[in-house]
């Protein structure tokens, strides 16, 4: 998409609802266009670009726990974000994954239109395909925009999503591991 075309799109949005030459907005669409290209630049990026070979042998077959990631997304059917944190954890089978990538996997699929319980499956399953980990869990909780916002206007309300993939699926124990973590760290 052109950046002239989506500067356009924005001009025509202001100027549905006020004048888009006051000087309070007579950049805005420029400025507008620029922040959505950002935060939807994980369009731009692959898994495989952003671990860039990051994946290194390991002995290790305990679990691996990756908390507090910060992530900021775009609700799809509003344009309103949701904000949140999300919990990774994997249990490795020969290799594991630079910290920092994990965080960065978490944000290729956020930096997309995108609803939270696609956003948690997606980044679940990038993670077992690129590690072959036994089992890989993914916790979201976020704040979303439009609900907070508009609609019910519920400030207080947040959604929680998760995925679990093979020993944190199969065995309840690994899952009751993974998640009496999290409250520990909490």
């Amino acid at each position: 998409m052109s950046k002239l075309f989506l500067e356009n799109a924005y001009l025509d949005v202001i100027a549905s609802v006020d004048d888009p030459l006051r000087e309070g907005l007579k950049d805005t669409p420029a400025r507008a266009a620029k922040a959505f290209h950002f935060l939807t630049q994980g369009y731009n990026k692959t898994v495989k670009d952003v671990v860039n070979g990051a994946l290194f042998p390991s002995d290790n077959s305990e679990m691996i726990v990756v908390q507090d990631i910060e992530l900021y997304s775009l609700c799809e059917h509003h344009l309103l974000p949701f904000i949140g944190k999300c919990h990774v954890a994997y249990i490795p089978s020969g290799k594991v994954i630079g910290l920092s990538k994990v965080a960065r996997i978490v944000d290729v699929f956020a930096r997309r239109l995108q609803i939270q319980e696609n956003l948690t499956t997606q980044i679940a399953n990038a993670i077992s395909e690129l590690t072959a980990a036994e089992g890989v869990a993914v916790i979201i909780e976020a704040k979303h925009l439009c609900m907070m916002m508009r609609g019910v206007e519920k400030q207080n309300s947040s959604m929680k999503t998760s995925a679990m993939l093979g020993a944190f699926r199969d065995n309840p124990a690994t899952r009751n591991e993974f998640l009496s973590l999290l409250k520990v760290a909490s």
